[in-house]
């Protein structure tokens, strides 16, 4: 409860500033979680290609609730089959296609909240400095109390912005490499269920 007190007592320091930066830290962070999990649903639990043909031959609409991506597009086609090869390849191509916006959701906001903070950051720390002329002017530079009240808030911005700023760019492109990964496999998926939709069709 000290540690936390004190945590509080120190951020605070840095003035209103650290209320939006404090704030965008916790909504980068949640987005960013919530991403980590979705993606790491998509490849842990996801089933294999075999599987996914023997589901999109079964007879019959519906599907699995399973969250990996072949199972997602397999059971979207499945939703709106119409037992008409011809059409079904369509049906799966734009199951794809619904599915596509799902990978690079909210990564566009993590990178702008990633961005934002060392702007709020350099916000403190031009009032900081305002701040500290403004003492500099009216008492001169013998009154050290007062003038290491703008200092802090100066160096405790900016030390806040770079620290929720560095971690969230990098993961904000880890992520992006992630979705362009899955892209890939989604891709590779999509063209493998129509093509075996295109021989049932021959068939």
């Amino acid at each position: 409860m000290g540690f936390a007190s004190d945590a509080l007592e120190y951020l605070f320091q840095g003035g209103w500033v650290m209320v939006p930066l404090l704030v965008c830290s916790l909504a980068m962070w949640t987005l960013i979680v919530e991403r980590l999990l979705f993606f790491v649903g998509l490849t842990g639990r996801d089933i294999s290609v075999t599987e996914s043909l023997r589901l999109l031959d079964r007879a019959g609409k519906g599907g699995t609730a399973g969250k990996g991506l072949r199972e997602r597009l397999v059971t979207a086609t499945l939703r709106e089959r119409t037992g008409r090869p011809e059409l079904d390849e369509a049906v799966v191509y734009h199951a794809s296609l619904r599915l596509r916006p799902q990978l690079y959701r909210y990564l566009a906001v993590i990178a702008v909240l990633a961005s934002v903070a060392p702007l709020l950051g350099l916000l403190g720390t031009v009032m900081g400095m305002v701040q500290t002329f403004h003492v500099i002017s009216l008492f001169g530079t013998g009154n050290v109390k007062a003038l290491s009240g703008g200092i802090s808030v100066a160096l405790i911005t900016t030390q806040g912005g770079l620290l929720v700023a560095i971690p969230g760019l990098f993961l904000s492109g880890y992520l992006f490499r992630r979705a362009a990964r899955q892209e890939v496999r989604l891709e590779e998926i999509t063209s493998i269920l129509m093509r075996h939709v295109r021989r049932g069709a021959g068939a």
